[in-house]
């Protein structure tokens, strides 16, 4: 695809935003509260119902309520969830990650539909802000000397459009993360999460319970309106054109696997037909930037969901870009293309970690090997005993800030060696 060359000139926005999932949607709200002209783009009409990500972290709460955005979440009913279990398939605890423990204003997790937490973040634009649906970025427009200036659309009503910045937040199958010349390698997991939305169920603990079970992960935590969400990991052909009596075998065999959601029976088999098979990634952009443009949420990084750090990660991304842009003249080229590798050189740390703690985590909940099972058996109950690693733990979780755990640690959390050290060695905030 050719790529059109152009010349500096007036601009159609301050801000160009590729693709209206959290990221774009973040950060059209972070960039419009600064009183910047923001174009948000997205090629979807409408947006389809996905069954992902609705776990909402401490350090996005406090970013969310800055932006006015969580006001919003709390009047549509969003759920709060105290504590993160890892359960055995019979229920008993293996590790309790307890949220109320963090000394931050917000010290719980917050739950809600996919759908809902975009419906307020859009609500919370400001008036700066432009939406456009429907409209496919075909294109990248580049001056004399290879600098991103805008983008060109697809399609009858096609035409370019001009900006200082342009931000691309188009997903995991980025087209402007590979016209600008920047790549990423997802890997799949050999596994996929079956997703169910339950209703009809038995009140349910303010947590998510996360169970080790011979068969993998299955996650469960509560929606508004006594509703109930649930990941079961699956191997991919595990329910190929898989009949209805087929999906009730599969459901019984569960159950019998899973002793402890035995109180979802009825609501898990009513509930076959709400199913969605989500296939899981793992990945993260070497670069985010080039002049002119930037990579930010699934476009830039991608993690496995048992963390809840996808979404995450995106508003935290939207969060520290906008300041930086903030305190720069955007018509001065250099200076903007400064920030934006200053904002790269941040991010890109901060997203190995959580990249790091979300794949160690999914290794430990997910692996069906019976070495797997023992070593993440192992491991939980090692940070389990000591109240410094549980705090490490849920601090790195809450996205408030992160301190990766280091060998000693691990050594620690094997048996290997005692902790001796009783503080946790975070700053809090």
């Amino acid at each position: 695809m050719s790529v059109r060359q152009e010349t500096a000139g007036p601009v159609d926005a301050d801000i160009v935003i590729c693709g209206a999932g959290v990221a774009g949607l973040a950060a059209a709200c972070a960039l419009g509260r600064l009183g910047l002209d923001v174009l948000l783009l997205e090629k979807q009409r409408r947006q389809p119902p996905v069954a992902k990500g609705e776990v909402l972290q401490p350090g996005s709460l406090n970013i969310l309520h800055g932006w006015g955005v969580l006001p919003v979440l709390e009047a549509r009913r969003a759920v709060r969830l105290n504590r993160l279990v890892a359960r055995r398939a019979d229920g008993s605890e293996l590790l309790i990650m307890d949220f109320g423990q963090l000394d931050t204003e917000r010290s719980w997790m917050l739950s809600h539909d996919y759908a809902t937490i975009l419906e307020c973040l859009g609500e919370s634009l400001s008036e700066t802000v432009r939406r456009q649906r429907g409209v496919l970025v075909d294109d990248l427009l580049l001056d004399d000397h290879g600098r991103v200036t805008g983008v060109r659309t697809r399609g009858g009503s096609g035409r370019e459009i001009r900006a200082r910045v342009v931000l691309a937040a188009d997903g995991r199958s980025s087209r402007l993360r590979r016209l600008a010349g920047m790549t990423a390698n997802p890997v799949a997991y050999g596994h996929r999460l079956l997703s169910f939305e339950l209703s009809g169920t038995p009140p349910m603990a303010e947590e998510v319970s996360a169970y080790l079970t011979d068969r993998g992960l299955v996650m469960v935590y509560p929606l508004p309106d006594e509703r109930i969400r649930v990941y079961v990991q699956v191997t991919a052909d595990e329910l190929r054109k898989a009949d209805r009596a087929r999906l009730r075998q599969w459901c019984e065999a569960l159950l019998a696997d899973v002793p402890a959601i035995g109180p979802l029976a009825t609501a898990l088999e009513h509930g076959l037909d709400s199913r969605q098979l989500l296939p899981v990634f793992q990945f993260r952009a070497p670069s985010l930037v080039r002049p002119g443009i930037a990579l930010i949420g699934e476009a830039a990084h991608g993690v496995h969901p048992l963390a809840a750090q996808g979404m995450n990660t995106a508003i935290g991304d939207a969060a520290a870009l906008a300041p930086r842009l903030a305190d720069v003249d955007l018509g001065d080229r250099t200076a903007v293309d400064g920030v934006l590798r200053a904002y790269e050189t941040e991010r890109l740390e901060r997203i190995k970690d959580i990249h790091s703690m979300s794949h160690n985590a999914a290794r430990m909940m997910t692996s069906t090997s019976r070495g797997g099972r023992v070593l993440g058996r192992c491991l939980l109950r090692g940070t389990a005993r000591s109240g410094r690693l549980r705090y490490l733990t849920t601090y790195n979780m809450s996205g408030l800030g992160m301190r990766p755990l280091g060998a000693l640690d691990r050594l620690v959390q094997l048996g290997v060696l005692p902790d001796r050290m009783t503080r946790p060695l975070v700053a809090t905030r």
